[in-house]
């Protein structure tokens, strides 16, 4: 059986970002996994830098995995891939020389695709997750992607959250990434189509939403006729195997109490600790007079 290569996947996906049609993701996040989606039939995975986190440190998704260590695991997905697999590259893990790096590691890891976010990460002390960085350093950070990239078929997806600032002012933001020469768009936070198509028509670049399922957003036909190229559903597989994993173990242990029934989302919070990361954070991070 004939193998696809690092570079005819970066093909196919440029195939499929050049297509009309709309692609959903399979949630990938080891060997096994990418495996299985391919065979499956999808035609795109992605490895999402929360789920790289919990894979990898048992970590809530608050930006402290490193680049060397998302980058090994997605050398091991790379590794046996048959489908074209994004990386969620977070905010490349630094400012505009990092991403340079970032690029340069997930290249030789076989990534198709990666996305640059422009949320500002770590989060500071006190502020929400979702603050972004000026469009200027954005901007700067798409252009150091592109020009640490030797395989001009690997693609570079700026994304950005749609759902915390006007829209005008997403516009411009977007259209400022698409002007940096981006190959595509990725976007968090589309409220519905109607906030989508006010986008869209601005842009000329293929778009890649993560809606996490949003029922308002569920009608392919009609987000492929918008631009929209993958559709990031979420990574129920992630999270149905730790359900699994805890569920096979507890009846292997004979614990059938109903506290020990707990949901994936429950499970996660459970063993990812997180009220252990804040209480951290407020001893080391807080201003203290």
């Amino acid at each position: 059986m004939s193998r696809l290569s690092h570079q005819d996947l970066r093909h196919n996906f440029r195939q499929l970002f050049a297509s009309k049609t709309c692609y959903h993701t399979a949630s990938v996040f080891d060997p096994m996994s990418a495996r299985i989606a391919a065979d499956l039939g999808f035609e795109v995975g992605i490895l999402g830098g929360s789920v790289a986190s919990l894979q990898v440190l048992g970590a809530p998704d608050f930006a402290l995995i490193t680049l060397s260590e998302f980058a090994e695991q997605a050398t091991r997905i790379g590794r046996v891939a048959q489908l074209p697999v994004i990386a969620d590259a977070d905010h490349g893990y630094g400012n505009a020389l990092n991403v340079m790096r970032t690029i340069v590691e997930l290249e030789r890891a076989g990534i198709a695709a990666l996305t640059i976010e422009d949320t500002l990460l770590p989060a500071q002390f006190g502020r929400k997750s979702t603050d972004l960085i000026t469009v200027a350093e954005g901007v700067g950070k798409i252009r150091a992607a592109l020009e640490a990239r030797c395989d001009s078929e690997m693609a570079i997806i700026a994304r950005t959250n749609a759902g915390i600032l006007p829209v005008q002012e997403i516009i411009s933001r977007t259209k400022q990434y698409q002007r940096a020469g981006a190959d595509g768009i990725c976007m968090v936070g589309v409220k519905d189509f109607d906030h989508l198509e006010q986008i869209a028509e601005h842009l000329s670049v293929p778009l890649m939403l993560v809606t996490y399922g949003n029922p308002l957003l569920r009608d392919d036909k009609r987000l492929a006729e918008l631009g929209v190229r993958v559709v990031i559903d979420g990574h129920g597989a992630y999270f149905a195997a730790i359900k699994a994993t805890y569920d096979s173990l507890r009846e292997q242990r004979q614990i059938f109490t109903q506290a020990s029934d707990l949901s994936a989302t429950e499970l996660t919070h459970t063993y990812t600790q997180p009220e252990e990361y804040i209480r951290y954070a407020e001893e080391f991070m807080s201003v203290k007079e």
